[in-house]
């Protein structure tokens, strides 16, 4: 009898199992239609528009509010965020620089890798061009391109402009720890040390026209650093 009980007992255990499999594989296993696509670096994070949850910015002499700024007096770099901020309501600095260091990655992977393909959305057309002819050039020598990113040691928003009230400029600081090699057809480095680090000060300038459903942003502009 009592190796009857244990039987029947097992067989319980196993209903209950094969049900609990059921059950998960029927949640786990179901596609609805909203999964979570892969983020772009510069898609607004959720409920950025709202009023509690915006990043106050540091008081980088913000103008007080009893005074009147003439208009031919250029904003300062705060004033001019919260004409940005006015004009659409989405846009965050924190969540800005965290999407400007993303995509700074992308585009020098992709320009080191000569991925065009990569870099084309990522770029205005002028801009793209002259990165296309770097890459074409190298090609056609023979060379091969190694950039890797160690470390984002500073990012920090140093411009920004609304032109003509709908195209958003932002210009962004990075400081970074990069190895770039430069090697022959034959493999040989002939720039460069792959042990070395590098310190990096790059300008860019973002761009986004505002009144657009698409969020993402181009870079516009790569200035020189004086």
């Amino acid at each position: 009898m009592g190796d009857g009980f244990v039987f029947i007992e097992i067989v319980i255990f196993a209903m209950i199992a094969a049900f609990l499999v059921y059950r998960l594989r029927s949640v786990l296993g179901r596609r609805t239609g909203e999964e979570r696509q892969r983020p772009n670096p510069f898609t607004p994070a959720p409920n950025t528009a709202k009023p509690d949850n915006v990043v106050p910015l540091p008081e980088r002499n913000r103008p007080r509010p009893d005074v009147a700024v003439s208009p031919d007096e250029p904003l300062s770099l705060a004033a001019s965020i919260d004409q940005l901020r006015a004009a659409d309501p989405t846009f965050d600095e924190k969540h800005f620089l965290e999407g400007s260091k993303a995509a700074f990655a992308m585009i020098v992977d992709a320009f080191a890798r000569g991925d065009t393909a990569t870099l084309r959305p990522l770029l205005a057309d002028d801009v793209y061009e002259s990165f296309a002819r770097v890459i074409r050039d190298r090609q056609a020598a023979g060379e091969q391109h190694e950039a890797r990113i160690e470390f984002v040691r500073e990012a920090e928003v140093v411009e920004a402009k609304l032109d003509a009230g709908r195209t958003a400029l932002v210009t962004v600081r990075l400081v970074t720890d990069q190895v770039n090699v430069v090697r022959d057809r034959n493999g040989t480095v002939i720039d460069g040390d792959p042990k070395e680090l590098v310190e990096n000060v790059d300008i860019w300038t973002f761009a986004r026209n505002i009144r657009s459903r698409d969020p993402n942003w181009s870079l516009v502009e790569v200035r020189p650093v004086q």
